[in-house]
């Protein structure tokens, strides 16, 4: 996410600190070994769990908080027809550049979900909302956004982490600073969900909650579980009634 010459963050739901994280990071978006190494990792089995509970083929989906492509090219390539929608420009510039190498095509746009929404409400079969909402100042209008862009009967997936003294020790203190896993800074605490919370936000914006899975990450083995208890990181699914 980044703040442009173009857009106001205080109307469009973003924070220019996080902008100026993501943006000075975008050029490491597809090393697999470099900060982004958990996000590779998890990708694989988090797009199997989208897949298993929604039809990619042929589907209309859109990719809120797209980055540079990760998630939005494994989709692609399962035969959904993306558009991955970011406010990082560098990011995304880095995404449109990755298709002349992965050969597939997905349609990136610097725009934000709140934004989109206004253009396309009800208009995408998946909505795909993955390691966003911990890094925007109102999660719940970014789920609001996400519940209008889907479709009636549609699908919507978020993926977020706990706020848990099992996350801070883990997600940050672990991650960042003793592993170097990712960045330094890349989480803030106070912004991190608890599943009832953003279960909440979903019911609100007219979701109706399929299911919560725990995403289990060993940074050794980087091998990854999803199912249980969402200690720290987690995945929701829910349709728009």
């Amino acid at each position: 996410m980044t703040e442009t010459a173009d857009h106001d963050s205080s109307q469009l739901n973003l924070d220019p600190a996080e902008a100026r994280k993501f943006n000075a990071q975008a050029a490491r978006w597809w090393d697999r070994e470099g900060d982004f190494k958990p996000l590779h990792d998890i990708n694989g089995p988090r797009v199997e769990y989208i897949a298993e509970r929604a039809n990619l083929q042929d589907s209309q989906v859109v990719d809120v908080g797209c980055g540079g492509g990760i998630l939005s090219e494994s989709l692609a390539a399962r035969g959904a027809r993306v558009i991955g929608i970011d406010a990082a420009d560098k990011a995304l510039a880095v995404a449109r550049m990755h298709l002349s190498t992965s050969g597939l095509e997905v349609d990136y746009r610097q725009i934000t979900a709140e934004e989109l929404a206004t253009e396309q409400s009800e208009c995408f079969d998946i909505v795909c909302c993955l390691e966003l909402l911990e890094h925007v100042p109102d999660p719940a209008s970014t789920v609001a956004a996400c519940a209008a862009l889907c479709r009636p009967g549609g699908d919507v997936f978020f993926s977020t982490i706990n706020r848990s003294a099992r996350s801070w020790a883990m997600a940050i203190a672990g991650a960042e600073y003793l592993l170097g896993l990712l960045p330094r800074g890349t989480h803030r605490y106070d912004r991190l969900i608890r599943p009832a919370e953003l279960a909440s936000a979903c019911r609100e914006s007219g979701l109706e909650v399929k299911d919560i899975s725990g995403i289990s990450y060993n940074p050794f083995s980087r091998t990854v579980r999803i199912g249980g208890k969402p200690a720290v990181n987690y995945l929701l699914h829910a349709t728009r009634s």
